[in-house]
């Protein structure tokens, strides 16, 4: 079977200087961990991608939803489900709260389907909101994350459109790791009788492991190296090495093969 390699694509070069340009610019703003400033910095940002001009005081002669739309710009104006939650740490949420507005009105934006500027806006964000990022990753449009403080991913994973990565607890996706659109990834369960008892336990994929579409990954449960948890398959127990599970309950269908170049040392193991 053929192998096909990514295509190198890119905007123009008085586009790509913008891009860049406006990317770098909000780095060095969200460089300022205070809540208010960031807050005041994403509002500004909002106005302008969703109006067209610079941020300005909505006038009480305006049609009430125009003027909820741009109070709603505002960070400090919204509320998001995790800040419901009662096992968060108010004070890494609040810093972190403002760029996950962000990240959540930026893909819903008329420039939020560019996918060479998209990568670029989310790996900036994450730098800012994640436990750690790696190198090369990519994060496509639509992906939700919860508390963003006990999320870690490594160098060269992708994480697909429209993904969700409850790190409530936490999740470490380890080096070269894919999780396709639709997957769900968590890492808190509840009590079966009483819904608000919780319990969290990390959650760990890979290295190079693949979480394909629409597949669930529960709380606790280590994908290992090279495994594979097939389309809408909920994964109750780990993945072993090599293992293809699907099902629900996932179940091992298959085992892969260890080529060659597969042999060389985990990162885990080392």
């Amino acid at each position: 079977m053929p192998r096909y390699d990514y295509r190198q694509l890119g905007p123009t070069p008085a586009a790509e200087k913008i891009f860049l340009g406006w990317v770098e610019a909000l780095d060095r703003e969200f460089m300022n961990r205070d809540p208010e400033h960031r807050s005041l910095v994403v509002r500004n940002a909002l106005h302008e991608l969703y109006l067209g001009a610079g941020y300005r005081e909505p006038k009480p002669t305006e049609p009430l939803a125009q003027q909820a739309l741009v109070h709603s710009f505002d960070p400090r104006n919204t509320t998001l489900e995790p800040e419901y939650y009662g096992d968060i740490d108010p004070v890494k949420y609040a810093e972190r709260k403002p760029l996950i507005w962000f990240w959540m009105m930026y893909d819903r934006s008329p420039v939020g389907l560019n996918h060479w500027l998209g990568f670029r806006v989310r790996a900036m964000l994450a730098r800012h909101i994640f436990k750690s990022i790696g190198k090369n990753v990519k994060i496509f449009h639509g992906v939700e994350i919860s508390f963003g403080y006990n999320l870690t991913v490594e160098d060269n994973c992708t994480i697909h459109k429209y993904v969700l990565l409850d790190d409530r607890g936490q999740i470490i996706i380890h080096e070269g790791s894919s999780v396709s659109d639709y997957a769900n990834v968590y890492s808190h369960e509840h009590d079966l009788n009483d819904g608000m008892i919780i319990t969290n336990t990390a959650t760990e994929i890979g290295p190079r492991a693949r979480i394909t579409y629409h597949g669930t990954v529960l709380s606790g449960v280590k994908v290992g190296e090279h495994g594979i948890l097939g389309a809408m398959g909920v994964a109750t127990k780990d993945v072993e090495p090599y293992h293809i599970k699907g099902g629900i309950p996932a179940r091992t269908l298959k085992v892969k093969t260890i080529a060659p170049a597969d042999l060389r040392p985990s990162p885990e193991k080392k």
